[in-house]
């Protein structure tokens, strides 16, 4: 593609457009468009390709660019005519360029909506995916300026470049013209396209991930030159944990003639060392860090652990100075853990990299852990160590400037030593992303997060990161729904972690209790039903039981089919002399490690009471050989079904529930049915097989909250393998193309930022686009109109004030219904006038009466950070004064309308409570799923609020609705892959 001339005016520098990206093998790069001032960088970018590679380019042999194509392809006008580097350590690694052409190839300008396109990239960083990379961003440029369209023309040589237009997934069309092979793309994302992005980013953030934790050569920077100190302990502790790689001291205050410390090679700087040297972990001042960083970049050190303080938790100086950390290690391609970091720390037998200052190093194991905490590091590290528990992986990342959760999710997706994942949480990045992941990866293995600075109303110090606006409730319920474990303490965390990674998932909610207490039985009982689990009737092996008794009943209730998990109760055993005997505690343990062995795989957790040794002798693998694990089977037909009610029905389904159930309101509540009988797909733990190990726990409400977890997550798995869908009905009811020209008339040319509230008319008619029915108002401004109002409604009708401060306030007397007639119509007027106030201040409507039924509120909302929100509740007290309201991420599944409804608490209100006719909760779904899709296919729809929504027996009422519109929010998980700045 040769250059052409100018043909539009030039405009402003789009430094949105500047990304930091990272590549397929780990490293990062910038791209940014081309300015004038990149004449010599593109000039040295071009020397240093092959001539092979300028050929494919320019269909020629093209030694040197004149001053007449430097001058081109550095003066562009960012519309018709755009270029785009990729950068490392400030130089030019690659370029593309596109020109907007009309339907005979010619040079245009607007409304053409095609344009050729054209990369070069040097041969060094070839096979890294810079050009897949750079596609996306010319592409997600080139729609911002109206191009729907790329050609391209590629010799039938270049298979690399036919490789990156064939697999980005864009629609496209090929056809071979003199000589060469012609591609004209689609640039509309398409499904297909989205998950190959999605693809390679997992691909290449995993990759950096590695690449911090499975360095060959690791650099501590700031090693004293006596004992002590922050650097001298990481390097104790990389020597300590038996370090696979080669390591290396730096510190430029150690004399000329110091050649090593502590048994490892000693340097003034990263560049006095002959070999590569993959990480550095920074302990220097904060001043000094700079310095370390360009001497890090510019002798190929591949990514950073900065334990330095300082930074964003300092204030704006801070923050400022933690930014310029972030572009200075980009720049040269490295990624950043920390700063303020506590450190890394990797198990595996072949790396083996404590790079921390942990105290007590973690033995191995099959746990991941994240936190943004050192001091809730530390004391993470000490429980799981006292405990016995094993880590594959750890890492503190501090102030997270740059690697997050995010990416370290990327990364125990797909690594075969880690069975789950913990995560100490204080703020979320990137909210879509997050539970992106975390739903992807608790497919395949649990996650589980504790939240920090959940009612803080503000972000931790040191995390600039964008503030949601949606409540922790909110967010607790997101999670839920991509499949992730949210608990409330550390301590929580760790418990439902040993549980999950070393025992099989339950196959349903029936867990048997036995033990030698009756007392301790009882309790355990007890915390069974508050959690919603389905226990039997404790097993009383009484005080005189030994060690074989427990085998023998372990054993038997493994091997009941009636049973899905197992509780063992365990105090010391009282001696003829009275005196506790606490010391068998060994021979206990291995009783119960036999049964379990032998035994179905079910989990097994254990509730002790002061008993010697045994915590301890459980936590001990009795073997390292993997037995296989057979899959979790649903309850047998004959039984319960695991929600303890009768046999659920389908979505929409108005069954009420089974008679007798015992679990009370709340989490795991089995009163409404559930939406669809649980999928048959089997589902194993998260190891796939029991590792010998049987937790402990010192009380019976954290064994059994770390149960009802599992039992929790397995049935998510088991929803999870027979994703929902929307229905195909709703297709034939939705004027999409009609809705969006209403918005965009109710929205003008010039929409305001600060949105559109609807007039009641407005939504009225935007939401029955999409087969929404909103019961008209008529205005009563005075009781003549009133009448008027209801001679055109139809008696019987409603009479209610519309003032903000009394609307949806039937309490306060702001309702009056069933007014039958003129005579009962004006009386009530009077008295609402004489009780509230005057008619202007009343705002009062009339409206015809809704057959009798339940009041609802359906709500959906946009968060810029973490989407659209679809929200669900009965009508006052129960969701505005109780919070009783459940919500789920659009866009929403059949599954997740069904579920949304049956997961409040006030759920059996719908379902035949106390006798009361079920309602149709099949039309709430609908009407559910309706709202969903709005919002979805209408981004500028950000807010809609439908209450109440009568739902009666047969169909549902609107009879009010809000709507509000606005300029659509970005929507960042859309666009090509970029690292975030905060």
């Amino acid at each position: 593609m040769q250059p052409v001339p100018e043909q539009s005016p030039h405009h402003a520098y789009p430094d949105h457009w500047e990304a930091d990206v990272v590549l397929r093998d780990g490293g990062t790069a910038r791209i940014r468009p081309i300015t004038t001032d990149d004449a010599e960088r593109l000039v040295s970018f071009y020397e240093q390709v092959s001539d092979e590679s300028k050929y494919y380019r320019f269909f020629a042999p093209y030694p040197r660019l004149s001053d007449r194509d430097v001058h081109r392809f550095t003066h562009h006008d960012y519309v018709d005519r755009v270029g785009l580097a990729v950068t490392v350590g400030g130089e030019f690694i690659a370029t593309v360029r596109y020109d907007r052409i009309d339907e005979r190839g010619r040079p245009a300008s607007a409304p053409a909506d095609q344009a050729e396109v054209a990369f070069l990239v040097q041969d060094a960083h070839q096979g890294r995916g810079v050009a897949s990379a750079l596609l996306e961003h010319i592409a997600a440029v080139a729609r911002e300026r109206g191009i729907r369209r790329f050609a391209a023309e590629v010799l039938p040589a270049n298979n690399k470049m036919i490789k990156v237009f064939r697999d980005a997934g864009y629609t496209q069309q090929r056809s071979f013209e003199d000589g060469s092979v012609h591609l004209t793309l689609d640039l509309e994302p398409t499904a297909e396209s989205l998950a190959v992005q999605r693809g390679r980013e997992q691909r290449a953030e995993a990759r950096s991930v590695q690449r911090l934790l499975a360095p060959g050569s690791v650099a501590v920077i700031g090693v004293g030159r006596t004992p002590g100190g922050v650097g001298r302990t990481v390097l104790r502790n990389l020597l300590g944990a038996g370090f696979t790689g080669r390591t290396y001291a730096v510190n430029r205050a150690f004399a000329a003639d110091q050649v090593t410390v502590d048994g490892v090679p000693a340097h003034r700087s990263i560049g006095e060392i002959d070999e590569p040297v993959d990480l550095a972990v920074v302990a220097v001042p904060a001043d000094r860090v700079p310095e370390a960083v360009a001497d890090c970049g510019e002798h190929g050190v591949q990514g950073l652990v900065v334990l330095s303080a300082g930074y964003a938790e300092w204030g704006a100086e801070g923050r400022e100075r933690q930014r310029e950390l972030v572009r200075q290690a980009r720049s040269y391609g490295m990624r950043i853990i920390g700063p303020n970091a506590f450190g890394v720390i990797n198990n595996a037998e072949t790396v083996r990299l404590n790079a921390s200052l942990a105290p007590e190093p973690p033995a191995p194991g099959r746990i991941g852990l994240f936190t943004q905490s050192g001091a809730i590091g530390i004391a993470l590290l000490s429980g799981l160590y006292r405990r016995g528990a094993g880590l594959s992986t750890f890492i503190s990342a501090g102030n997270r400037a740059d690697i997050s959760g995010n990416d370290f999710l990327q990364y125990w997706y797909e690594d075969p030593d880690t069975d789950v994942a913990l995560l100490y949480l204080e703020s979320l990045g990137n909210p879509r992303k997050f539970t992106r992941l975390a739903r992807r990866t608790a497919a395949v293995k649990p996650v589980v997060v504790v939240k920090g600075a959940r009612h803080s109303g503000s972000t931790p110090p040191g995390h600039a990161v964008p503030v949601s606006r949606i409540p922790d409730a909110t967010v607790s319920a997101l999670m839920r729904q991509a499949g992730v474990i949210r608990v409330d303490t550390v301590t929580e965390m760790v418990d439902a972690g040993l549980l999950l990674a070393d025992q099989p998932l339950p196959a349903g909610p029936r867990v048997a209790i036995l033990g030698n207490s009756e007392s301790l039985g009882l309790l355990t009982y007890d915390a069974c039903l508050a959690e919603g689990l389905r226990p039997r009737p404790p097993l009383d092996l009484t005080t005189a039981a030994t060690p074989q008794d427990f085998r023998n009943a372990l054993a038997e209730a493994l091997a009941d089919d009636g049973c899905d998990s197992v509780v063992v109760t365990a105090i010391p055993w009282v001696g003829e002399d009275g005196e506790a005997e606490s010391g068998d505690g060994e021979v206990l343990a291995a009783a119960l490690h036999t049964a379990a062995a032998a035994g179905p795989a079910k989990p097994v957790a254990v509730v002790h009471v002061e008993i010697g040794g045994l915590a301890e002798a459980l936590a001990a693998a009795t073997s390292t050989v993997a037995l296989p694990r057979p899959p979790a089977q649903p309850a047998p037909a004959a039984s319960p079904t695991r929600t303890g009610a009768a046999t659920p029905p389908g979505p929409g389904a108005t069954t009420p529930p089974g008679p007798g159930a015992a679990t009370p309101p709340g989490p795991g509540a089995a009163t409404p049915p559930d939406p669809g009988p649980a999928p048959t797909t089997p589902v194993t733990g998260a190891p796939g097989t029991r590792n010998g190990r049987i937790p402990a726990y010192p009380a019976a409400e954290r064994a059994v909250r770390a149960l009802a977890e599992a039992v929790r997550y397995a049935q998510w798995r088991r929803q999870a393998a027979v994703p929902g869908k929307v229905p195909e009905f709703l297709d034939d009811t939705i004027d999409e193309p009609g809705t969006a020209g209403l918005i965009d008339t109710l929205l003008g040319p010039d929409p305001d930022p600060r949105g559109l509230q609807l007039a009641p008319d407005q939504a009225r008619e935007l939401l029955s686009r999409y087969g929404i029915t909103v019961r008209p108002t008529l205005p009563a401004p005075d009781p003549d109109a009133a009448v008027a109002a209801a001679a055109r409604l139809g008696y019987p009708v409603a009479l209610k004030t519309t003032a903000p401060h009394l609307r949806h306030r039937a309490d306060l007397g702001g309702v009056r219904l069933d007014l039958a007639n003129e005579t009962a119509l004006r009386r009530a007027y009077g008295e609402l006038t004489e009780l509230l106030g005057k008619p202007a201040e009343l705002q009062p409507v009339v409206q015809a009466m809704a057959p009798r039924g339940v009041d609802t509120v359906v709500r959906a909302t946009i968060d810029p950070a973490a989407g659209a929100v679809l929200s669900f509740g009965l009508a006052g007290a129960p969701s505005e004064l109780l919070g009783d309201t459940a919500h789920r991420l659009v866009p929403a599944t059949d599954r997740d309308a069904a579920e949304l409804i049956r997961s409040i608490r006030a759920a059996p209100v719908l379902f035949g409570w106390r006798g009361a006719a079920p309602v149709d909760t099949a039309s709430l779904e609908e009407l559910l799923l309706r709202v969903s899709r709005l919002v979805d296919d209408h981004p500028e729809v950000v807010s809609i609020a439908l209450e109440p929504v009568v739902v009666a027996t047969h169909g549902l009422t609107v009879l009010g609705a809000a709507v509000r519109l606005s300029p659509p929010p970005a929507r960042t998980d859309l666009g090509p892959r970029r690292l975030p700045n905060y």
